[in-house]
Order: C-alpha cells, then sequence, then structure tokens
C-alpha cells in the first residue's frame, strides 16, 4: 500500500505594501494598553526601523474581489506607531510597510490575532541582564541603554549588577537551582569565591532568605552609618583603597565598607591629627579614642569653661533688644489676629538674644596646664571632645613657705581644691608644724593637757554632739550630704566629722554601658550639680545651707545613688545585699522593661540555643518557640529578638522578686486581662515569616489565640 504524500506547507507571501493602503482591523483582539507606549514603540521604530512585519488580509468587495486596500489583525501597535511616525512628518504616507499577506483565511483574523500575543515568549531575566552587559561592553553607558529600551538608568545598572554575579550561581539561576530573591542578594559583593562560599554553606541548610545571604557576604565588613565609618567619609575611604560594598535592590544605608582594618586605621590617623589640634591649645594631655569604657572619667576632678565677659557695647545692645522683644511679644498677646511680620520680628530678636547669650565660652590657660581632654566618637561620627578634666597626680597644691624658682605655685582660685597646706614644712596628724624656732607665745610654762584627756573630753562632746544631731533631723540631712558630697565631687577634701565612707563601682568591663540612656542621664545631671559647687570644699556648708529643701533633696538622692550596688559577682557573696535590691525595687514601683530595657540580637546571641528557646516559650508560649528551634544559633537569636519584642519578658537576673500576695494579685490581675481579651476575641500576632506553613513573603498575620498569649506574662 502506497504511503499518503506529506502536504507541503506554503508560506503566505511578503509585500511591501503603503502604509495608506492599510487600515486597523476592529478583530486585534489586544484591547488594553499595557508595556511600552505607543509613543515610545514609534520612537524604538523610528531608531531601528521595523524588526517584525505586520500581518494583514485583504479588504474584500461584495463579489469577493480584492479592493487593493488591506487590514491589519496582528500588529496594530506597530501600524499605530507608524501613524506617529507620519504625523511627526518622519515618515512618508505612501510608504512601503513589509508585510505578510495572509489571502487563504484559513483561519479567523480574532485567531491570527491571539496567536501572535500568545506564542511570543518573553526573554528569561538572565538573557535579559547578559544582553545589557553586552551592550554596555559595547561601549553604551546605563543611560543610553535605558533610554534605548524605555527603562530607567537605576533599572540597567541593576541589570548590570546582576549579570556580574558568579557565571556558577547564574548557571544555577538559569535551572531554576536559585531563586532571583536570592541572586539579587548576593549582587552586593563583587567577590565571586566569597559568593560561592556562601552558597556552598547555605545550599544545604534551611535558612537561605535573601537576608541571610546579604549578613553573611557583609558579616566582616562595617556600615556606612557606622559612627567610624560617618566620622572618616566614604570619600577618604575610597580614597585609600577602600571599597564599599552597595545593595542596588534594597536599602543599603549607604552601603558597607569592606576592609575593616582599613578603616580602623584611618580613624586612628585622623583622631591623632584632631587630639594633636586640642593638645596645641594649651592642655597638659589629651586622651583619644573610637570610644571610653563608662567609668573612664572616675577619680578626677573637672573644671569648666566660663562664658567671655560682655562688653559694655554688648550688655547695652543686649538689654535694648530684650526691651524690644518683651515690648512686641506683650503687645502682639493682646492682638486678637496672627500677624506674620511680627512673628518673623519676634523669630529675629530671639535669635540675636540666643547668639548673645551663647557667646564663645573658654577655659583659664593655668587651668589648661594641669588638666586635660578626652575625645572621642559620638554616636552620629562626629568629634565628641570632653575638656576639663584633671588627674589626681596633676592637681595643685598650695604651696607654703620659700618657692624655688621654676616650681610651680599654687593653685588658680577658680579650680576647686581641698583647701589644705602641703608644704614643705613638717605635718604632724595632718596638720601643719611651724618651723619657728621660737615659742608659742605662753610665758607661763603650761604644757599640752595630757592626750588621754583630750580623748575624754572630746568623747564626751562626740556623745553630746550625737544626741543633739539627732534632734535635727535637718542638721542631719545636711551633715550626711556634706560628707557625700565631699566624698563624690571634691578630690583630696577636708575630712568630714561623720564617720561616713562611700563606693561607687565604675563597671568599665562592661561594653557599650556608657551608650546607655541610663548612663547619660547620670552623666548629664552629675555634671550639672558639679557646675553649681563651689570651687573650694570650705565653701560647701554654706551652699548647702543655703539650698532650698527640693534642691537638697535632688543633692542627696544623686550622691546616694551612686553608691548602689545591685551586681552579681560569683566571687562576691552578698546574698543578704541583692535581697535588700528587690526591697529597694518594690518600694521604687521599679521595673526594667519601663527602664528601657530590650532582649536585643546581642543580649541574645550571648546565651545558648536552650536559653533562648527557653524566652521565646516563656514569652510567646511553646508553639513560638518551635518555629525557630530548628534554626542555626545568630539566625535563632535575630529572629527571637523580633518574637520578644514588646512582651515585657525580662531574664531572670533582671527581675524584681515578689512575694506571694504580689504574685497572686498579678496573676488574678493577668487572669482577668486574658479573659478580656478572648471575650473581645483579640489575638496576639506573631511575623509571617515564622510560620511553617505560610509564604516567607507574605503579609498575612500569623495569629495565636488568646489563651497562648498568657505566656507574654514572664516577669512583672
Amino acid at each position: 500500500m502506497a504511503k499518503n504524500a506529506i502536504q507541503k506547507i506554503a508560506m503566505n507571501a511578503a509585500e511591501n505594501i503603503p502604509y495608506d493602503k492599510l487600515m486597523l482591523s476592529q478583530k486585534n483582539v489586544r484591547r488594553i494598553k499595557d508595556g511600552v507606549s505607543i509613543e515610545q514603540l514609534a520612537d524604538d521604530i523610528g531608531r531601528r526601523k521595523l524588526i517584525q512585519s505586520l500581518n494583514v488580509r485583504p479588504v474584500l468587495d461584495g463579489e469577493g474581489g480584492e479592493t487593493g486596500t488591506f487590514e491589519v489583525p496582528a500588529g496594530g501597535r506597530r501600524y499605530l506607531a507608524l501613524g506617529i511616525l507620519i504625523k511627526q512628518k518622519r515618515l512618508a504616507k505612501n510608504e512601503p510597510i513589509p508585510c505578510i499577506v495572509n489571502r487563504g483565511q484559513e483561519t479567523s483574523a480574532e485567531e491570527d490575532s491571539l496567536a501572535e500575543n500568545l506564542r511570543r515568549a518573553d526573554l528569561h531575566p538572565l538573557d535579559q541582564f547578559r544582553a545589557f552587559k553586552t551592550l554596555s561592553d559595547q561601549g553604551l553607558d546605563p543611560d543610553e541603554i535605558g533610554a534605548r529600551f524605555f527603562v530607567s538608568p537605576a533599572t540597567v545598572r541593576q541589570r548590570l549588577r546582576l549579570a556580574s554575579v558568579s557565571p556558577k550561581l547564574l548557571e544555577l539561576y538559569e535551572k531554576d537551582e536559585i531563586r532571583l530573591e536570592q541572586i539579587m542578594a548576593f549582587s552586593i559583593s563583587d567577590d565571586h569565591a566569597r559568593q560561592e562560599q556562601v552558597w556552598e554553606r547555605i545550599s544545604s541548610s534551611h535558612t537561605q532568605e535573601p537576608y541571610y545571604i546579604r549578613r553573611l557576604l557583609t558579616e566582616t565588613t562595617v556600615r556606612a552609618d557606622d559612627r567610624r565609618a560617618v566620622y572618616v567619609g566614604a570619600q577618604a575611604y575610597e580614597a585609600a583603597g577602600g571599597v564599599i560594598l552597595r545593595d542596588l535592590f534594597e536599602q543599603d544605608s549607604g552601603g558597607w565598607f569592606q576592609d575593616a582594618a582599613l578603616l580602623e586605621q584611618l580613624v586612628f590617623d585622623r583622631l591623632k591629627v584632631d587630639a594633636e589640634a586640642i593638645r596645641a591649645e594649651g592642655w597638659k594631655w589629651v586622651e583619644a579614642a573610637i570610644s571610653f569604657p563608662y567609668g573612664h572619667t572616675s577619680g578626677m576632678r573637672r573644671i569648666y569653661a566660663e562664658a567671655q565677659e560682655l562688653s559694655a557695647e554688648e550688655i547695652e545692645r543686649y538689654d535694648a533688644l530684650k526691651a524690644e522683644y518683651d515690648k512686641l511679644d506683650a503687645d502682639y498677646a493682646k492682638a486678637e489676629d496672627a500677624d506674620e511680620a511680627i512673628e518673623a520680628k519676634l523669630d529675629q530678636l530671639g535669635a540675636e538674644l540666643d547668639a548673645i547669650d551663647d557667646r564663645p565660652q573658654s577655659y583659664d590657660p593655668s587651668q589648661k596646664a594641669f588638666a586635660g581632654v578626652f575625645v572621642t566618637l559620638a554616636a552620629n561620627g562626629k568629634l565628641q571632645v570632653d575638656a576639663g578634666f584633671v588627674r589626681s597626680e596633676d592637681e595643685p597644691r598650695t604651696e607654703t613657705g620659700d618657692v624655688d624658682e621654676g616650681e610651680e605655685g599654687s593653685a588658680d582660685g577658680g579650680t576647686r581644691s581641698n583647701g589644705d597646706d602641703d608644704g614643705d614644712g613638717v605635718v604632724v596628724n595632718g596638720q601643719p608644724v611651724n618651723d619657728a624656732s621660737g615659742d608659742d607665745g605662753e610665758d607661763d610654762g603650761i604644757k599640752p593637757l595630757p592626750d588621754r584627756l583630750v580623748f575624754d573630753l572630746t568623747a564626751q562632746r562626740t556623745l553630746a554632739l550625737r544626741n543633739a544631731l539627732a534632734g535635727d533631723v535637718d542638721i542631719a540631712i545636711i551633715a550626711a550630704l556634706h560628707a557625700f558630697v565631699l566624698q563624690v565631687f571634691y578630690r583630696f577634701a577636708p575630712d568630714t566629722c561623720l564617720e561616713i565612707s562611700m563606693k561607687s563601682g565604675s563597671f568599665s568591663q562592661v561594653d557599650g554601658l556608657a551608650e546607655t540612656s541610663w548612663a547619660k542621664e547620670i552623666a548629664e545631671r552629675h555634671e550639672a550639680w558639679d557646675r553649681d559647687l563651689p570651687d573650694e570644699a570650705e565653701g560647701l556648708w554654706d551652699f548647702l545651707l543655703g539650698l532650698d529643701e527640693a534642691s537638697r533633696k535632688a543633692l542627696f538622692a544623686h550622691c546616694v545613688s551612686l553608691t548602689l550596688n545591685a551586681v552579681v559577682e560569683p566571687w562576691n557573696r552578698r546574698a543578704k545585699a541583692l535581697e535588700h535590691v528587690d526591697v529597694l525595687g518594690r518600694s521604687l514601683q521599679f521595673d526594667m522593661v519601663d527602664a528601657g530595657w530590650t532582649p536585643t540580637v546581642e543580649f541574645l546571641g550571648r546565651l545558648t540555643k536552650a536559653r533562648i528557646l527557653q524566652a521565646v516559650r516563656e514569652a510567646r508560649g511553646a508553639d513560638s518557640a518551635q518555629l525557630i528551634d530548628h534554626m542555626k544559633k545568630d539566625i535563632m537569636a535575630r529572629e527571637a529578638a523580633r518574637l520578644l519584642e514588646g512582651s515585657n519578658w525580662l531574664p531572670e537576673p533582671l527581675r524584681v522578686e515578689v512575694d506571694e500576695v504580689s504574685a497572686d494579685a498579678g496573676d488574678a490581675a493577668a487572669s482577668e486581662m486574658s479573659d478580656e481579651a478572648a471575650l473581645d476575641g483579640e489575638a496576639a500576632e506573631l511575623p509571617a515569616f515564622l510560620a511553617d506553613d505560610a509564604d516567607p513573603s507574605s503579609d498575612e498575620p500569623v495569629t495565636i489565640d488568646s489563651d497562648e498569649a498568657d505566656h507574654l506574662q514572664a516577669a512583672e
């Protein structure tokens, strides 16, 4: 039996048809604008001409004959774009247009239009990346590439960056073994070896999210908003050969400084220059560092700058400005309507008054000769200069007797000194003894009283004074305050008759303690009092007597607060003292959550995985802990910090122990709150990215019911 002959396919003929013989078919299935606009397509055709013919059909008359006109069912956007070029006089009306003419009409016009749009395949993103890279290699810059393909230059730079990822990783992306979001994360680094190393590390793990890839690629770098990077500046860092990693797909706050060692060296080099400039102002010493531990100024006295005195002309001008401001402000307060001109004038006068009030301050050169400066970097990267600190060994001494030429004289009267006479003479029992060979002016030969008699008499005086002091609460408080202030603010101060001693730990071994809000508030309060206290210790008693009651109590509380020590040390058994910490905390109604403490990633990173899970279990319940129990420790700490946010959870050392009555009351309150939440139908939300069955990119929240929310009450 003979085989049937295979029917050969005959292609539709290609013809050049004048544009004015073409018309848009109403059978074109595209109705909605999408993608590149007709105007942009016209510009593209004007640059590179047509690269795809129109699909047309002849328009027939009533008898089935061709009329010489053709309709365009497929290629309507190109037809309209050509029409725009004709309107712009860039194309002739009768310009021959390449067309594929379908005279057989074996399929309908609608089917051809649909097929043209559905059968086209968009470029794989990797093909687009590589094509942009080829054009870049041919000499086109991102702006030109963007203009030709109607995308922004930033988009072109992103595509070029993606094309620069390791070829091995791009090959995996081509095989759909790596997602596009992961390739975007890898693109922040140009080091192909490092990219491949990171992929090898995470390819067999559960955590392959883009944020984790970025973290691994930048774990040895320094963020651009770090104070060291801000202080040096990107320009100086790059001029020294440093490289900045940038993320073109996420907000990166300036990127990452890749060479941390180079950055540190640049910081120290600049700090040295800045410190030398400050030292040249006349200070005895300058100590500079990126940061200092908390309490680094402990044991040092501080002197302060004084504002420059106003001249007679400046005082006269200040008084005139103040009078004008007060009058205008009083008149304006009586006005019913607002007046922008008057408000502007008040602002101007206020600025001029502030300029006079904020006049430059300066230190006395004689003070600089024995004082020094600490130079460090503030959190915002600005240079922070703390001046006027006097070390104990540099304290000026008031000399007595003859002073050899070239030795330092007495301390400046404006500094805070002890008032003692540490001269070259003989000192006995803390009191100077006159070296003169003559007698004490007594001619009758009366000898000093016996030591034992003096002891007996002064013992009687001591008990009498104790009794009297016990009867005067106000003076007793002033006496204790006097003893405290001498120890806190004065070096080598004369002793008080009260046998009261204070100890205040500095805890300099704790990193970052100086940056806490509590340390800053204490330092600001201490400096404010330091400025107000008299320079000479001898004037302190009268100063304290002259204080109002509120100020005296505030100073007393400040001094007492510096002695509090709630630190637990394994070698120092202070069980009873630490029990008193809880008693004091309850009396103050103190809670570390209210004070602003939160479980940070850094804190959680210092715990074991079991401890991290225990914290989440206490705060959010067992189900929440199970969401992260499979993670590696660094990722677990990060996600645990998110879960614990707002939970009021505290680690054991920060919890205030409560008695049973208080605990029962707290449980009842918590139960009542839980019942109310259940009635209201409220639920505590968990981040969607931690849900086992949730898409990591989903915005849908994961919730736990109100019974599970009771676990939020981990510590009161």
